[in-house]
């Protein structure tokens, strides 16, 4: 997974496009886990902090802008 040092390097476009990917991510564990194929159990955890790494970013990213 991604650090917030890899994020702050990215665009606002990029970040969105990234975020996306992250969810969809999520969508698909939550489907592998619903029908008990969860294999990387770990991963769960992991896109769920990624998301929230990228989410800070961009708000920062907004607050900078705003200034």
């Amino acid at each position: 997974m991604a650090s917030v040092n890899d994020y702050q390097a990215k665009s606002v476009s990029e970040l969105k496009e990234e975020l996306l990917n992250l969810r969809k991510e999520q969508f698909n564990l939550r489907m592998q886990k619903g029908m008990g194929q969860a294999t990387k159990p770990h991963l769960f955890t992991e896109v769920r902090r990624s998301i929230a790494r990228l989410k800070m970013v961009m708000a920062d990213k907004k607050q900078a802008g705003a200034k």
